[in-house]
């Protein structure tokens, strides 16, 4: 098996390490919403030796926030909403990389009685807890912000017959990044909206369909799963706040095709 590993090497090494050169060929853009359910989560809470405690299973929500249309119409940005900027690195389309963002929401559920384990001021506390709105409460509700890079792949399904352009494709992508919270505390009767900060790193993919009403305008609907890890989430004053989850995620998109055929050189 070592010596077919060894003869086969040079071959896969042609095979799948050593792409074609890209074309960069277009780009594209993309806005859209999503809604996420999350796996429950064991919150670690720590600041020095004033505090360190870590409560088990914690069950949350997202927020999408739909209803603020009825006062706000023009503000698109308050819902959970999502933006792709792609580069095609293919004439075909059918390869890119693209900046992927979700603005999420992530929304602890109060009064929820779970298990507490740690120190409080100098208290060793094991024990089942209720969750009171006022004693512990955390979401990242101006975003729990995933910021990927990823790998786009795409193929078409659909062509028109006479023009040949195509109507609909499957597209799927994976890639990881960071995640910059701004997340909002309340700990003993004491609550804080903290600032933007770097947090963690996120992993996901993704895959569902692209259909193309006209030449450049496409719509996009996508399922997406991922791990979020937030290592070091600001929590109170000096506070830190970790904790990691798995995600699911429905996404709708609209979206335009830019080419870049105006940049070639005319005969």
């Amino acid at each position: 098996m070592l010596v077919v590993l060894v003869l086969l090497g040079p071959v896969a090494e042609a095979q799948f390490f050593k792409p074609s050169r890209p074309v960069f060929s277009g780009m594209y853009f993309q806005w859209g919403y999503n809604r996420d359910w999350y796996s429950k989560s064991d919150i670690r809470f720590s600041d020095g030796d004033k505090y360190d405690f870590t409560i088990y299973d914690v069950v949350a929500r997202d927020k999408p926030d739909f209803g603020y249309y009825k006062e706000h119409p023009l503000d698109i940005t308050i819902p959970q909403n999502s933006y792709r900027i792609g580069v095609y690195l293919n004439k075909q389309h059918t390869h890119a990389i693209e900046i992927n963002y979700d603005h999420a929401k992530y929304v602890q559920v109060d009064n929820q009685t779970l298990r507490m384990k740690g120190h409080i001021y100098g208290n060793e506390i094991n024990a089942d807890t209720n969750l009171g709105s006022y004693i512990v409460h955390i979401e990242h509700t101006n975003g729990a912000n995933f910021y990927h890079l990823n790998y786009v792949g795409q193929a078409a399904l659909w062509r028109h017959k006479k023009k040949g352009q195509i109507r609909s494709t499957a597209i799927w992508k994976a890639g990881g990044g960071i995640v910059i919270p701004k997340s909002f505390i309340i700990l003993m009767y004491q609550k804080l909206d903290n600032k933007f900060s770097v947090a963690g790193y996120i992993f996901s993919s993704e895959a569902g369909l692209r259909f193309y009403p006209f030449r450049n305008f496409f719509l996009e609907a996508t399922v997406k799963g991922g791990y979020a890890n937030y290592l070091n989430a600001l929590g109170l004053g000096s506070g830190k706040v970790s904790h990691d989850f798995w995600y699911g995620e429905v996404v709708g998109l609209i979206g335009y095709d830019m080419n870049f055929n105006f940049l070639k050189k005319k005969k």
